[in-house]
């Protein structure tokens, strides 16, 4: 079980931190202990604002920082500009956090801070090369340190009344591309806006995955009657994002799959 306490002397450490901010149940979590253990002087919240951060969760970003009076600054990536992420190989999350490093690092310098990233103990077990990346510049990972998983992560967040305790995983839109196909600004876009037709149907927790003109639809199993019930609506909300086809995923929704 993950402790709170350890949490916050692992914190406490460090004169100042910088706190990678997606607004998901890990990165709010960290950045709201940061802020009640440093206080407001010794924590800055920031959002790396892109085409592959979908643009509810920038606004959510915005939105949580306004009701916890965190300090937060949005900062713009450009990871497009980079070939080697558009072809989108393997190490794709590698150049995606090369890319945020770089904007991060001099914020953290200026104030003598150190980066910390809310990457939990269930994330060391999958593919990630961004975390190698990140650590290999001199991020701290806290939650690791004080031994959170997921779970416990959501369950203390539940416990201090965070609004994101249950808030369903939101990995970056590229997630929804498979290694080997280009990642591109219309491609993004088209996978954000089937997704927000679908959030706009009462579907929460969701994903995606591009398959050129065809779109697999991931939702939890126990989901299945809602979007069958309404079918046509669904298939209505991801052709009008472009996509021709639109497939369910019978296996449910599985976060990370694509890295299987």
């Amino acid at each position: 079980m993950g402790d709170l306490a350890a949490l916050r002397r692992h914190l406490d450490r460090h004169e100042r931190v910088v706190v990678a901010f997606s607004g998901g149940a890990d990165s709010a979590f960290l950045a709201w202990t940061a802020h009640q253990t440093l206080g407001p002087d010794r924590v800055l919240a920031v959002t790396a604002v892109s085409p592959s951060l979908a643009g509810f969760e920038r606004d959510d970003c915005a939105a949580l920082a306004q009701e916890w009076e965190l300090p937060w600054l949005e900062v713009r990536t450009d990871e497009l500009a980079d070939a080697a992420y558009r072809a989108n190989d393997t190490d794709r999350c590698a150049r995606c956090k090369t890319a945020l490093m770089d904007v991060i690092e001099p914020l953290a310098a200026e104030r003598d801070a150190t980066v910390v990233l809310g990457v939990n103990l269930d994330d060391l077990g999958d593919h990630r090369p961004g975390q190698a990346v990140a650590a290999g510049r001199g991020a701290a990972f806290p939650l690791v340190e004080a031994g959170f998983t997921k779970a416990d992560v959501r369950a203390t967040s539940q416990q201090l009344g965070l609004r994101t305790w249950d808030k369903p995983a939101a990995a970056c839109l590229a997630s929804r591309v498979p290694y080997g196909t280009p990642v591109t600004l219309s491609v993004l876009r088209e996978v954000e806006a089937a997704e927000t037709g679908l959030r706009h149907l009462g579907l929460v927790d969701l994903r995606v995955r591009h398959y050129g003109d065809l779109a697999r639809v991931e939702v939890p199993v126990d989901d299945f009657d809602r979007v069958l019930a309404r079918r046509p609506e669904v298939v209505e909300a991801v052709r009008a994002a472009g996509y021709r086809y639109v497939t369910l995923d019978l296996e449910g929704l599985r976060s990370g799959n694509l890295n299987h």
